[in-house]
């Protein structure tokens, strides 16, 4: 459990916030963030670059919330986008254009225009069809666009399929082999310059050692490229460090900083980084409700009113999130008629499921609750790809989001309406 989401006088509590209060005031399903967790990863970075020349670029696409943008730039973070929506939502958060770093295989030629008249630090290149967009683009508005190219390593980052982003397979960068010629292409287009090189192999990783391969193959290009006088002035090691969602053992924020200094040793370059879930993940819970507990022939079902299309997550990959009950219970569990009773010290075995029309709307399998009906539950480690990922399936309005600092907590995204869900739509004449 987070060292800000801890249990106090029996009750789930957001630093000094019971849940229960959150859950009176603004209802269920609730994102709950923790501003001193998302400070203190935050933090936790900043102090192991200490003495380095960095730039630490949240990635935006793991929780993209204003306030938590907020946040975070007004502690001095960059950001990873890979939209011109969330180049939006980082201007309109504060955030520093110059900070901005632009990533994605399919920026549009609008995405383009509207991050050099905003005038970012850089775009990642992923294509060589991206490299001659972009200069026509930039010569078009008469500007130059900073550029690095991201390069795949071919790195197995050990990691779900699904977000693995540095094998050959998947479709992200440039291929490893082709990088030196597209560097050359680059120097020649008039209305690109050159300034780094990028370089993600993956998300939720829990070991070192897939980062320093990729590491060590990228400096390899880069010296290539200096014996041909492309100079680069920073080095983008991209994000992916993990989280502890279940049994995971993740290396520390500083131990993993350590490992990419010592493979840099020696060399001056500016270092970015693009963490996201390990900033924002464990700063979050998603809250939710207790609506039915049904028992099946070789089930039993916790039925809540959050569901995939409030966390993707479980659905989506099979991802385990902790699932703890808000108020310790001391009650046991009702029994089908006919089957007895239980100690008060015994639980049952629950899939945690939400109202969705799919059998893939799960929160988590095979838990074991003392639960009854308005029961409250956190899905813990939601901070990350929880609501940047839902949707309106089945016509449900998104959650509303909350932030805690200290003793107060501040609504800082209502929850949708069908007004919301609705809007720009029109009937036919």
């Amino acid at each position: 459990m987070s060292n800000y989401f801890t249990q106090k006088n029996a009750q789930l509590h957001a630093e000094n916030v019971a849940l229960t209060d959150i859950a009176a005031q603004f209802s269920t399903p609730c994102y709950v963030y923790s501003r001193a967790a998302l400070t203190d990863a935050y933090q936790q970075f900043s102090q192991a670059l200490q003495g380095r020349e960095h730039l630490i670029c949240y990635a935006v696409k793991a929780n993209g919330n204003l306030a938590v943008l907020n946040v975070l730039a007004r502690l001095g973070a960059g950001f990873d986008i890979v939209s011109g929506g969330e180049l939006q939502r980082v201007l309109a958060a504060g955030g520093d254009a110059q900070k901005i770093v632009f990533s994605g295989v399919g920026k549009s030629t609008d995405d383009m225009r509207m991050a050099l008249e905003a005038n970012i630090l850089c775009f990642n290149v992923e294509s060589a069809p991206e490299l001659d967009r972009l200069n026509a683009v930039a010569a078009s508005m008469g500007k130059t666009a900073a550029i690095s190219l991201r390069v795949n390593p071919d790195v197995d980052a050990k990691t779900h399929p699904y977000i693995s982003t540095g094998l050959k397979q998947n479709k992200f960068g440039v291929a490893y082999t082709d990088a030196i010629a597209l560097y050359r292409h680059a120097r020649s287009l008039k209305n690109l310059r050159i300034t780094g090189m990028d370089c993600h192999i993956g998300s939720q990783l829990t070991e070192t050692s897939p980062f320093i391969a990729a590491v060590e193959k990228v400096l390899l290009l880069v010296d290539q490229l200096a014996a041909e006088g492309i100079v680069l002035t920073h080095l983008d090691l991209g994000g992916g460090l993990g989280i502890c969602y279940d049994d995971e053992t993740p290396p520390a924020i500083s131990d993993y900083i350590a490992a990419l200094l010592k493979a840099l040793a020696g060399r001056t370059h500016k270092l970015i980084l693009e963490p996201g879930r390990v900033l924002v993940g464990n700063a979050g819970v998603l809250l939710t409700k207790v609506e039915y507990i049904k028992h099946g022939e070789e089930k039993n079902f916790a039925i809540v009113d959050a569901a995939m299309n409030d966390l993707m997550r479980p659905a989506l990959y099979d991802a385990y999130h902790r699932i703890l009950p808000v108020v310790q219970n001391p009650h046991p569990n009702p029994l089908p008629e006919g089957e007895g009773t239980v100690e008060k010290s015994n639980c049952l075995i629950f899939d945690v499921v939400g109202p969705i029309c799919e059998t893939g709307d799960f929160i988590g399998r095979n838990r074991s609750l003392t639960i009854t009906e308005n029961s409250l539950l956190a899905v813990m480690s939601a901070g990350a790809y929880g609501m940047s990922m839902s949707s309106n399936y089945n016509a449900r309005g998104r959650a509303a989001e909350v932030i805690v600092d200290g003793d107060t907590v501040q609504l800082v995204r209502a929850r949708e309406t069908f007004a919301h869900l609705i809007a720009g739509e029109t009937l036919l004449p």
